[in-house]
């Protein structure tokens, strides 16, 4: 576990003190300044504390302190280990300081603890870096209920890209769990009979910062979905889900929806040929990724389980009993400034609900066979679409139109 949180005045220290009932354990991190990109070039001091050797399934309390301040106390409770138990996942995208719809019953579901995690799939406060990054600090501030309770795992959005992410990168924590290091762009974890990753869908279009980290995420991405494919971990895990920003398939009014070649989809050009790579449609399907989330668009739409615009359901009648192709999911309606995004009034084959409202997706693993994902409106508070993913089941033949 990384708690993470930052100061305006600079400090020697940064430690938490915690504990299952007296916060008896101390902990020393580190600390490190992050110089904002605006006008003013803000200072603003990040501090991080690893907390190693948890109990499972254990209430921790914990505080922060410095040389000369501490917070409010706080408390988390640990995941269990292993794979043989049923995450429940909140998944959203695309949450702003203001209009943030989905933001009161979140905290309200959180603090319930109906709440393992919670994916943010891109886009954060609308944005970080304005005003000199002080909406990144009220940002912060404004998710504490959430984030200081249950693990708050990030992916970057386009609205992160300001002086190349680096209020994206320095306020949040990932780490990979197989290398143990950090990296907000692209990492994995695991989490019950679920392999989970996330990636940034941000290095296809923002090529002024480079364009290495295209290759370089594509490498990763190869390797660990090979990884998590090896027989022995698709057995533990059979689920493996991905969370990245921009879509390979939308039917909303946003241009990048009316694109006959989706640049995440199908890749850059290159070349004297200018061939197509590093295309992910083609590596999530070859690799049987389940279910890939997306946000970018403010509105929620699933798919019939899609590749390369073809649906591959399980059967005309169970489509999503043993699905041929990924499952892919939009939940980028949480609320911001910008407000709900417009349906085409063409809904695409492939195409199978789309919702105009505020809410968010809570997913529940809830065995190495079966997934529940239900769509929350924020209006009503109340499951306003279901279905559940089913896999290794015995069933007719896919059907494919």
């Amino acid at each position: 576990m990384v708690i993470t949180w930052s100061t305006l005045c600079p400090s020697r220290i940064a430690y938490v003190r915690y504990g299952t009932g007296f916060l008896s354990e101390v902990v020393k991190g580190h600390s490190t300044e992050f110089i904002d990109g605006g006008e003013q070039k803000r200072k603003i001091y990040i501090h991080r504390v690893f907390l190693t050797e948890l109990i499972e399934e254990t209430k921790y309390y914990y505080k922060c302190f410095n040389e000369e301040n501490e917070s409010k106390q706080y408390s988390f409770t640990t995941l269990k280990n292993g794979s043989d138990w049923s995450p429940r996942i909140a998944v959203i995208g695309d949450l702003g300081l203001h209009n943030a719809k989905s933001a009161p019953l979140l905290m309200k579901l959180v603090s319930e603890n109906k709440f393992d995690i919670l994916f943010h799939n891109g886009d954060f406060g609308y944005d970080l870096d304005w005003e000199n990054g002080k909406v990144g600090d009220a940002f912060l501030r404004f998710i504490e209920p959430i984030a200081a309770r249950v693990p708050y795992m990030t992916s970057p959005g386009n609205h992160e890209e300001k002086y190349n992410f680096s209020n994206y990168d320095n306020r949040f924590t990932m780490i990979d769990e197989k290398t143990r290091c950090k990296n907000n762009h692209f990492h994995s974890f695991n989490i019950g009979p679920a392999h989970i990753i996330s990636f940034s869908t941000e290095f296809y279009f923002f090529t002024n910062y480079g364009s290495q980290q295209i290759a370089t995420q594509y490498e990763w991405l190869k390797n660990d979905l090979m990884e998590a494919n090896l027989p022995e971990n698709r057995e533990k895990r059979p689920w493996v889900i991905t969370f990245g920003h921009r879509p390979m398939y939308c039917s909303g009014d946003r241009d990048e929806c009316h694109e006959k070649r989706n640049i995440v989809r199908e890749g850059i050009r290159r070349g004297s040929k200018q061939k197509r790579v590093y295309g992910l449609e083609e590596l999530f399907y070859e690799n049987k990724v389940d279910i890939a989330f997306w946000a970018h668009q403010h509105s929620s739409e699933r798919s019939w389980p899609v590749y390369n615009n073809t649906v591959y359901n399980g059967s005309t009648d169970t489509p999503y009993i043993n699905p041929k192709a990924p499952v892919h999911i939009i939940s980028g309606n949480a609320g911001n400034n910008e407000n709900l995004s417009e349906f085409d009034d063409f809904q695409p084959k492939w195409s199978a609900k789309r919702i105009l409202d505020f809410g968010f997706v809570q997913m529940t693993v809830l065995s190495k066979k079966e997934i529940l994902i239900q769509q929350v409106s924020a209006t009503t508070e109340n499951v306003i679409d279901e279905f559940r993913i089913m896999k290794n089941i015995e069933q007719n033949s896919g059907a494919v139109f």
